[in-house]
């Protein structure tokens, strides 16, 4: 096999490649290498199917990829002899390909790594298209013989093993940038490139020999070869389609469970929460309750009760105005959502849908009546969409509406009260029993793709009301003066959080609360963050204080002087929203703040508007010509992180391109899959 003799009577042979199928070959190599990688990005995300599905199709793509790629090269090399495969061989020489991809992509996608697991991946890859390589080429069959440089023939597996572990270790180390599609394509290139640069370093290690009495007339001998580049290039394409379609449904099954509900098909509270929160300048909310579906579901079961739903759903689709949006909210409640339309003419369509509830309705041979009503808001101004759900939801808490099919438009004088005490009156129940909770939504350093800190943001879960966004309830507990008591309470819950990670082995975490309009200058404020420190026995640079633009205009000599205040003790402050008050900026210079935040609004339409991009500029440069930290708020694309990296260095960016507000259980499985990009040391419990 190495001897580099010829046998007795045996002269050598001069073969060539044809470049059109060498480069197809390379393009199939970095094409496999490209659908792989998309592959394996799903086991690290969550999934309709099983993280090992995704992890097998990558390595079938990677395997399938390596096999046709040596096939294909080979049909590309032409020697004047017959040349044919044995097909049991061809075939088998597939698995070590599949079984090297599988081992090396099961490495590359743990949680915790090391040089060490790169290497072995690197090496188990390098070993699989190495071996199908010799593999393939034991399954030739020709009237000649073959023997091996032994330097080029270790130099091809060496180039295979390198090649592959720099691939995958970027792959494993940029996993974060994956989304990027330049990342993307130059980790495919390697990944390509170690298949291409080992199957032709491994030919140039070949020397072939023949009698010349098999020599035949050149191309003569090749009908074999050519006639399987059709099956294998028909077969790769045909499976690269397939796992990329894969990839697609998963997805799409992925959106279809988070905005639809699942036995309507309408468009579920996620969805509506999603509409509901874009800026619009008058909208209207119809909102239809069911009452009796609890007494129904009792009395002939649930699956007659989900009948009985799907039915309703049929029936307001169908009666579904043009004009409108129709969600599924609840269990027992939907909504219809619109714009630009005049409430005279909507709230006409809602009494036309009521005439099919007055009468009893025969379904599946049984008689039932339906108790509803329908809770009407109507909003004006582009800040006030939290007000509509408010209001429909205030018609519905009223204690003396009754379900009778009747359509109730919201009134301030009558209904405001309920909705409004209900929510007071819960409060404290609802610090005391945890329905209310924080959520941390991290902050990265642009730069460097780490940890900066969280943010935290609270919710409620209420027990009748069910998951209540805080543009609901904040502005009910600002106008009744009761914000103060949630903000102590947030600013424990935060300390407390510290204090957790700081036992659980995670040092120096960083929280930052927002601290409400008036409550700035209170006393109380400072004396709650000075038992709060006490209490739980942290550093007040770990507790960031996040005050509003427009807060400070308010009152702004005695800001100053307790933001001065806060300073003295320790606490860093941020300026929260900049940008969209109507300070001045003197009085940027006079607040002795460490953090500027810059509000989601002027980030919203960058990098595709040039005068958003300028103004943007514009304000990072004035916050660092002042020495100040700059956070970037609701940064959601690739885009719009490219274009703050490249404006300007040691930027934070917080939004959802990194990671959503999480729970800290949510945060602990953030860290398994971002933790070795984000931050080699940081470990949440």
């Amino acid at each position: 096999m190495f001897t580099s003799s010829a046998p007795p009577g045996y002269i050598e042979l001069s073969g060539h490649h044809s470049m059109p199928f060498v480069f197809l070959s390379i393009f199939l190599a970095c094409l496999a290498s490209y659908t792989a990688l998309s592959l394996n990005e799903r086991v690290r995300k969550n999934s309709f199917f099983h993280q090992s599905i995704w992890l097998i199709l990558a390595s079938l793509a990677m395997g399938f990829g390596i096999w046709s790629m040596h096939f294909i090269g080979m049909s590309a090399f032409s020697l004047p002899v017959a040349m044919r495969y044995n097909h049991v061989w061809t075939f088998v020489s597939i698995v070590p390909a599949i079984l090297a991809s599988f081992m090396a992509f099961s490495l590359a996608s743990q949680p915790k790594q090391s040089f060490l697991s790169f290497t072995l991946a690197g090496i188990a890859m390098g070993i699989g298209i190495a071996s199908m390589h010799y593999t393939g080429m034991a399954a030739m069959v020709m009237d000649a013989v073959y023997r091996y440089d032994v330097w080029l023939f270790l130099v091809s597996i060496a180039i295979a093993i390198v090649v592959s572990f720099v691939a995958l270790f970027v792959f494993s180390n940029l996993k974060r940038l994956m989304e990027k599609r330049v990342i993307k394509i130059v980790t495919a290139l390697l990944m390509g490139m170690a298949v291409s640069s080992m199957h032709y370093t491994g030919m140039a290690a070949m020397t072939f020999y023949t009698s010349p009495e098999f020599i035949i007339e050149e191309h003569a001998g090749h009908t074999d070869m050519t006639m399987l580049i059709i099956p294998v290039a028909i077969g790769m394409f045909f499976l690269l389609t397939t796992l990329l379609f894969s990839s697609i449904m998963d997805r799409y099954i992925d959106y279809k469970i988070s905005y639809f509900d699942g036995l309507t098909r309408l468009p579920n509270r996620r969805q509506f929460e999603k509409m509901l929160n874009k800026s619009s300048d008058s909208r209207i909310l119809a909102i239809w309750h069911f009452h009796n579906l609890d007494k129904i579901n009792n009395g002939y079961g649930y699956s007659f009760g989900d009948r009985v739903i799907q039915h309703i759903a049929c029936e307001l689709r169908e009666s579904d105005p043009d004009f409108t949006d129709l969600y599924r909210i609840e269990g027992n409640r939907f909504a219809f959502l619109v714009q630009g339309v005049d409430l005279d003419i909507f709230r006409q369509a809602m009494e036309t849908i009521a005439l099919k509830w007055k009468g009893p309705l025969l379904l599946e041979e049984k008689w039932i009546e339906l108790s509803s009503v329908c809770a009407i808001s109507f909003v004006k101004g582009a800040d006030t969409h939290h007000q509509l759900y408010a209001n429909a939801l205030a018609v519905l808490e009223h204690p003396l509406i009754k379900y009778e099919h009747d359509i109730i438009l919201y009134d301030s004088t009558v209904h405001t009260f309920s909705f409004q005490q209900e929510i007071l009156n819960g409060l404290a129940s609802a610090m005391k029993e945890d329905e209310l909770f924080l959520v941390y939504q991290p902050k990265i350093f642009a730069d460097t793709h780490r940890l900066n800190g969280f943010e935290a943001l609270i919710r409620w879960r209420h027990p009748v009301h069910g998951m209540m966004s805080p543009e609901i309830f904040i502005p009910i507990l600002e106008q009744n003066h009761r914000i103060d008591d949630v903000t102590d309470w947030v600013i424990d819950r935060a300390a407390r959080q510290i204090s957790q990670w700081e036992k659980s082995g995670v040092p120096d975490q960083k929280i930052a609360v927002n601290i409400p309009g008036e409550y700035i200058t209170s006393a109380r404020l400072i004396a709650a963050l000075k038992k709060t420190i006490d209490h739980y026995q942290i550093d007040p640079k770990q507790l960031e204080l996040e005050i509003t633009e427009t807060s400070v205009v308010q009152s702004a000599e005695s800001a100053i002087r307790a933001i001065r205040l806060f300073r003295e003790q320790g606490f860093s402050v941020a300026l929260d929203d900049f940008g969209t008050g109507v300070s001045s900026l003197s009085f940027l210079r006079q607040m002795p703040i460490t953090t500027l935040k810059i509000d989601k609004s002027f980030v919203d339409r960058v990098p595709l508007s040039q005068k958003d991009s300028a103004i943007l500029h514009a304000i990072i440069t004035l916050g660092q010509s002042l020495n100040l930290q700059i956070v970037i708020e609701g940064v959601e694309t690739a885009e719009q992180v490219r274009f703050l990296v490249t404006t300007a260095r040691s930027l934070t960016i917080q939004g959802y391109y990194y990671a959503k507000p999480m729970t800290p259980d949510e945060l602990a499985e953030w860290r398994v899959h971002f933790s070795t990009v984000l931050e080699g040391d940081f470990l949440l419990s």
